[in-house]
């Protein structure tokens, strides 16, 4: 939706210029297809409506993944280059089929037709230039939120956390096991690139799950869902699997390039946090609350049951697992900071 909104923007702005250049006439100049403004202020944005949607769609299913691991300037450049081709594509289909209602006996065969008029003519540069620049503002829009968070870019722009607010998230601290050893197994330089590897080869699961990853410190990552869209598809959980398959799937890879495939561990909890925008010369926005604070900790038992995921009985609660999903307790146990014991628990999938 942010792609189509920026693109209606950009589409009533044009329509705009295009009055104020036409003025009162009723016909193009150029081509003589009839001009109507009223007809105009609909269909143009409507047809931006659909461009926007439509790289929308391309960006979150495919681009998203496709390109995470190329620079930002190639991302902007490539995928740039590629949209322009499409829209230029859109242009032609959509000036053919206007000029065809329009002059609906005209051979568009020979270089007098209205189409041809408008092809030939300098002025479709000035056109070409506008989509460029639109293509080239969406994908900085694109790239900035991918740098700074899914959703956190659109949070800043509408205010939501300007003042502190309160919500209910699921938090998945994951971490990479034995990442010290293989710190020093690999070396400083090495043990980066495996890492920059390992943490774009686990975000397209989160993508795709409806994740957000809040935070990354060292080798460990903190995905975080309002609690609605945890539970919905249990993404929360799913996306867990999903990034274990994601790694395997790349295994001769890490074996060839590292010598070694990292694996990982994970504790999830959910509960309130307390929401809201800090600092000025950086601007984040973060949260505070217990939630957080247990997970961690949670995720830090792992080792100590052998497992490789745990959950807190509280998130056990609400999730809704299908029968491939097998839950095992691990017993009540006392929590750092907490009064009393929670009861832990195991996840498997069935074979």
């Amino acid at each position: 939706m942010p792609f189509s909104v920026l693109w209606l923007i950009f589409s009533l702005v044009y329509c705009l210029l295009e009055k104020s250049l036409l003025g009162d006439l009723d016909h193009y100049p150029l081509t003589g297809v009839p001009y109507d403004f009223a007809t105009n202020i609909f269909t143009i944005p409507a047809g931006a409506l659909m461009m926007g949607l439509l790289s929308g769609i391309l960006e979150i299913s495919y681009f998203s993944k496709r390109f995470i691991q190329n620079s930002f300037t190639a991302k902007i450049t490539i995928k740039s280059i590629v949209y322009l081709i499409i829209f230029i594509i859109f242009l032609v289909v959509l000036t053919l089929v206007n000029t065809f209602f329009a002059h609906n006996e005209q051979s568009f065969d020979n270089l007098s037709s209205p189409a041809w008029a408008f092809f030939l003519h300098y002025s479709i540069i000035g056109i070409l230039v506008y989509i460029a620049v639109v293509v080239v503002i969406t994908q900085f829009y694109t790239e900035f939120r991918e740098s700074i968070g899914l959703g956190t870019l659109n949070n800043f722009f509408l205010g939501t956390y300007h003042h502190p607010i309160v919500e209910e998230r699921i938090f998945m601290f994951v971490d990479m096991k034995s990442s010290t050893t293989i710190a020093e197994q690999l070396g400083h330089v090495k043990y980066f690139e495996m890492l920059k590897e390992y943490f774009s080869d686990l975000s397209g699961a989160v993508i795709d799950h409806a994740g957000a990853i809040y935070q990354y410190a060292g080798d460990e990552m903190i995905i975080c869902w309002k609690l609605r869209d945890g539970l919905k598809n249990n993404n929360s959980i799913d996306c867990f699997f999903a990034m274990k398959r994601s790694l395997e799937m790349r295994k001769e890879k890490y074996i060839s390039k590292f010598g070694l495939l990292p694996t990982f561990k994970a504790g999830l909890h959910y509960g309130m946090v307390t929401a809201g925008e800090i600092g000025s010369l950086k601007k984040e926005i973060i949260f505070t609350g217990d939630v957080l604070n247990t997970s961690a900790r949670i995720q830090g038992l792992c080792n100590q049951f052998g497992a490789e995921i745990l959950l807190s009985e509280d998130l056990v609660k609400v999730l809704q697992l299908p029968p491939i999903y097998a839950t095992t307790s691990v017993g009540q146990v006392p929590l750092r900071g907490r009064s009393r014991p929670m009861e832990l628990f195991a996840i498997s999938t069935r074979s």
